[in-house]
């Protein structure tokens, strides 16, 4: 038998019976400093392996903090910019409008010289006075004319070199951008519980800590397919395939991550239908048809809930007797989604009685405004975003709706300019699409991040709408919009505020925390708080993935 002594003499550390920080400072041999003030929390004891891991874990959240920092940095740097040669611009329209009208003018007083010419020499040589006038005059205007063309080119050499730098800016922001969007794509991955296959929704907000609302679950699952992760999908497909309690035939809203048991009781048709959505996605891009049975179950009970309306539309749960435009959007695309796999007429039918629902109770051809619901006038940003992703412009154009006109009233009502406070104190400037329309709701502005990549992903499809017109101008038009709203949710991109985010970037579910969308539900708590669909959707339109539809 080992002596005590003999156990205690070999201890190289202390036990203690509480949790307790540690502040390091690493230094080489030769005295260069590596880190200082790194502080590490220890529960009972400090072993090597204890400080290498944590070393390693705190550069890996420095440098994934820098990728941000650089990121904000380089699209403040672009925003200066593209503002200088907007002012440049101005300068030359203003330039080239006085050396117009100079040359006007000289061409007057050289008609006027003619005319005098040929007075004098039919009259009196008393007007030859007025002649040279005129010609003084000329070159006076000729010399006032030089000097602003002289101006004009120095504007364009002005411009050439600020375009010389937005190019330069431009590049290292596409670099820059992709890997700040692999890090918010490690974010999703990171966060998935190895257990559940869930993730928590909102990373640092208490009150809903380790809730995991099946529409961020179906976001998080698409973006896992989007990106050939194969397994990560079938962890979370499993957990709702096998353990998920269901109430009415429906999944519940939401789940705890670490246990997969039911966080609230309500059943709402639009979470299921997106889960729908993702086995739809990941059956179509894997080939793989074992949880399309899933799918379907979902779909018959939701197709029970149709047969209950005489008009063919979705209430929004079994137990509730509203109508949302978004549900039944989603319902379109969830259908036309299984009909394509399946070719079975029931889909077909399902499908053609939403979208003559949808017409007759949500859409106004008159002003383009679209209801949050039946008999719901209220403005939400998401159904006009989304009926350009789940019904299309082209089918929009046959219905005699105006996908342009329906994107122009989303912008005239829900763009907002709002001051975005980061976690460091910075503040920046944002624009984006609120969750309602900016001049009734007495909160001020807010920037949705999840809606406004929602938007982005609109202006995709018009894009490539009219590329396929022929019609390139208005295509351009479409990309640039697209290309300035992603820049603008980029400086709203943070780092992840939980250690086991590890300092990867996220995306804030809005500009400001714990506020009114509007509809019924309130911002999540916290300055930095990670939100999967707001982070889950901003990859969607940077890699120009629709979710509400199924490629070919």
């Amino acid at each position: 038998m080992i002596e005590k002594s003999f156990i205690d003499e070999r201890r190289q550390y202390k036990r203690l019976d509480s949790v307790f920080p540690v502040q390091f400072k690493i230094v080489s041999p030769e005295g260069k400093t590596f880190l200082t003030d790194w502080m590490q929390g220890f529960t009972s004891n400090i072993g090597k392996g204890g400080i290498v891991n944590g070393y390693l874990n705190i550069k890996l959240v420095q440098g994934n903090r820098v990728l941000v920092e650089q990121l904000i940095k380089i699209l403040q740097d672009s925003s200066v910019a593209k503002q200088k040669i907007k002012e440049i611009n101005r300068s030359k329209e203003e330039l080239q409008l006085k050396i117009d009208a100079l040359q006007s003018r000289i061409k007057t007083v050289e008609e006027e010289k003619v005319s005098w010419a040929a007075k004098a020499k039919a009259e009196e040589d008393k007007s030859i006075l007025s002649a040279k006038e005129l010609s003084v005059i000329s070159e006076k205007l000729g010399r006032e004319k030089t000097a602003l063309q002289e101006q004009l080119i120095g504007l364009q050499r002005k411009e050439s070199v600020v375009t010389g730098q937005l190019l330069d800016l431009g590049q290292k922001k596409s670099a820059l951008e992709k890997a700040n969007f692999d890090k918010m794509y490690r974010w999703l991955v990171v966060h998935q519980n190895h257990h559940t296959g869930l993730l928590m929704s909102f990373e640092g907000d208490s009150e809903v800590a380790d809730w995991a609302f099946i529409y961020d679950q179906s976001l998080a699952l698409q973006a896992y397919v989007n990106s050939l992760d194969f397994e990560r999908a079938k962890l979370m497909l499993e957990f709702f395939s096998r353990k998920a309690k269901k109430v009415d035939g429906l999944f519940v809203n939401a789940y705890y991550a670490d246990d997969g048991n039911p966080a609230e009781y309500i059943v709402h048709s639009g979470p299921n239908i997106w889960l729908g959505l993702a086995i739809c996605q990941y059956t179509k891009k894997t080939g793989d048809n074992k949880y399309l049975r899933l799918a379907e179950e979902i779909a018959q009970n939701i197709i029970g809930l149709q047969a209950q309306d005489k008009e063919g539309g979705l209430r929004g749960g079994p137990r509730v007797e509203w109508y949302s435009t978004e549900h039944n959007l989603d319902d379109y695309a969830f259908f036309n989604m299984l009909y394509k796999i399946t070719a079975k007429n029931v889909y077909q039918q399902a499908r053609d009685n939403i979208l003559n629902w949808l017409v007759s109770h949500t859409y106004d051809k008159t002003n383009t405004s679209i209801k949050r619901g039946k008999g719901d006038s209220t403005i939400a940003t998401d159904t006009y975003a989304w009926s350009i992703a789940a019904i299309g412009p082209k089918k929009l154009s046959e219905l005699g709706m105006n996908p342009d006109k329906i994107l122009e009233f989303a912008e005239e009502n829900c763009a907002v300019e709002v001051a975005f406070v980061r976690p460091e104190g910075k503040s920046v400037n944002v624009r984006g699409f609120d969750f309602a329309a900016k001049n009734h709701i007495a909160r001020g502005g807010v920037v949705s991040s999840e809606w406004t990549a929602q938007m982005i992903m609109a202006f995709k499809i018009m894009a490539r709408y009219y590329h396929e017109k022929g019609l390139d101008n208005k295509a351009v038009s479409y990309e640039e919009k697209a290309d300035d709203y992603m820049s603008q949710l980029c400086n709203m991109i943070i780092s992840s505020p939980s250690p086991s985010g590890q300092g990867a970037g996220c995306l804030p579910y809005a500009s400001i925390d714990f506020v009114d969308t509007g509809h019924g539900w309130m911002t999540p708590k916290g300055q930095a708080t990670g939100s999967v669909s707001g982070t889950a959707y901003a990859l969607f339109a940077y890699y120009n993935y629709n979710p509400l539809e199924l490629k070919e």
